[in-house]
């Protein structure tokens, strides 16, 4: 599983599934090249079970590959390790497609052709912003939204209603809510979130965010007085009414 002390420790290991044999071939040599250890499997099928026996740093999915597609591998992936990167590459270039990445948890998605330095470059950004979200010296904190306790480092959100219940939130849930509750009250620039989290800030990583507040929304409706409302032209914004109150008192 992903581990930011493997990262420094020896070369950052990528698993690579691509049904195209040559292409493979290709694009492993060239990582290879590039100081990285690559292993190369051609279907669905055979990733999943590189996968299973290997430690990686980062996959690299092909979308359409016979016996098991690549989303579907990368959701069997995320079931067992949430912060795991994912690229995809794809021939395929319709909004749809690049959305279902992003929605199953996608850190980039490439279409074919690619120049090979710019998957390099934005291999290199991934591993970086994973490497630091897994540093145990990062800024931790807990944070009391309304009826809600959020733990960041543990990504537990916490119901403290007339029944609690608690959940565990994904690695970007847990990131952009903490980034909300930094700005409580205040406006969140969409582009700040997209840069910080995602990495860049364009058509898709922007609809991907949105999939994220959605999800925010509908954890946080259990208090009737907590809401993400969108800020036209700028970003969100996390409403506690109760805070308000007691600030305008």
């Amino acid at each position: 599983m992903y581990n930011a002390q493997t990262m420094t420790a020896q070369k950052q290991r990528i698993l690579l599934v691509e049904d195209d044999q040559n292409f493979g071939d290709v694009l492993r040599s060239y990582l290879e090249m590039h100081d990285y250890d690559v292993v190369l499997e051609s279907d669905g099928d055979a990733g999943l079970n590189a996968y299973k026996g290997g430690d990686f740093n980062l996959c690299i999915f092909d979308v359409m590959m016979p016996k098991k597609d690549g989303f579907t591998l990368a959701k069997e992936i995320r079931a067992k390790d949430e912060e795991m990167p994912i690229i995809f590459l794809t021939a395929k270039t319709m909004k749809e497609d690049i959305l279902q990445g992003f929605k199953i948890g996608a850190d980039d998605y490439i279409t074919k052709p690619f120049n090979s330095e710019e998957l390099l470059l934005r291999i290199q950004a991934i591993l970086k912003r994973s490497q630091q979200k897994s540093d145990p010296g990062e800024d931790l904190k807990e944070f009391e939204i309304g009826k809600f306790h959020f733990n960041y480092p543990l990504r537990i959100l916490t119901y403290r209603g007339e029944t609690e219940s608690k959940e565990k939130l994904s690695p970007k849930e847990a990131h952009l809510l903490k980034m909300f509750c930094m700005k409580k009250n205040d406006v969140l620039s969409r582009s700040e979130a997209l840069t910080k989290i995602w990495g860049e800030d364009n058509y898709f990583t922007a609809r991907s965010m949105d999939v994220f507040v959605t999800k925010l929304r509908k954890y946080l409706k259990l208090d009737s007085n907590i809401e993400i409302v969108n800020i036209h032209g700028n970003g969100f914004q996390l409403l506690v009414v109760d805070q308000i109150k007691e600030e305008n008192n």
